[in-house]
């Protein structure tokens, strides 16, 4: 058989579907760890490690810029990129985005562990802007509740509770019933990290440094452009105006 016989022959065994996102639409891919809570439970404090969480803010840099993304939020064992409106990175291929998305933050984060993680990912389309602010105010939430949980497990573990007697603990527990677990004994939720109860978002920014003309020696402004970890962001309506002005300055971009 001839060489471009046997070419076109083997790829029709290629189980490749060409799925491609909507033009018009935005596009959010996010990428979760696979079983990293075995992984971090034997390396990692808790309930949470800002060493390990450093390590989650550079693969999302790592993804972002892979991808030529726009925003990046990333929480727990998540990775949540925003890809530009008219983003044809791929030719907006599924498989291809997700793959590459998954790949690079698998990369990134085993490089600095030193092990091999995995990650899955997934894409998200939103029709609106509106859509994507909510999307990224549901994945802060989610922060939110689980940093709470978080907290309170791991407080009754390091009390001498078992993984049965601290879930049991917890259970049927409102919010309000879980800070004051974590109050009465000296824990005020809202005093800890916000990067813990909200996550961290990471984007680029332009900043402005001196400069000198190699023709004529003299200092000149020279503008730069660079990824930014937040590890402070604003919540609930206040995450939504700025998520807001992000696509509104990306729109005019």
């Amino acid at each position: 058989m001839k060489s471009d016989e046997m070419d076109a022959k083997m790829r029709l065994g290629e189980c490749f579907h060409e799925l491609r996102a909507l033009q018009g639409a935005y596009i959010v891919i996010r990428v979760d760890g696979r079983s990293f809570s075995r992984l971090t439970e034997r390396t990692c404090e808790k309930p949470f490690d800002a060493g390990f969480h450093r390590k989650m803010t550079d693969a999302a840099k790592a993804v972002l810029t892979s991808l030529h993304g726009s925003y990046a939020h990333t929480q727990s064992d998540e990775i949540s990129i925003l890809l530009p409106h008219e983003s044809n990175v791929f030719d907006r291929g599924v498989e291809k985005l997700v793959s590459i998305a998954a790949s690079s933050a698998a990369a990134s984060l085993s490089l600095s562990l030193g092990a091999p993680v995995e990650f899955d990912a997934r894409l998200w389309l939103g029709a609106r802007r509106g859509d994507v602010v909510d999307y990224f105010r549901w994945r802060q939430a989610d922060a939110t509740r689980s940093a709470l949980n978080n907290w309170c497990y791991w407080t009754l573990r390091k009390e001498g509770k078992s993984v049965k007697e601290a879930t049991h603990a917890m259970l049927g527990l409102s919010v309000a019933g879980k800070n004051e677990l974590l109050f009465s004994r000296g824990i005020n939720f809202n005093d800890v990290p916000a990067w813990q109860r909200r996550g961290s978002g990471i984007y680029w920014e332009t900043i402005t440094k001196a400069g000198k003309n190699p023709r004529t020696g003299e200092s000149v402004p020279a503008t730069r452009r660079r990824l930014r970890v937040d590890d402070d962001l604003p919540m609930k309506e206040a995450y939504g105006k700025f998520v807001r002005q992000f696509l509104k300055e990306q729109a005019e971009a």
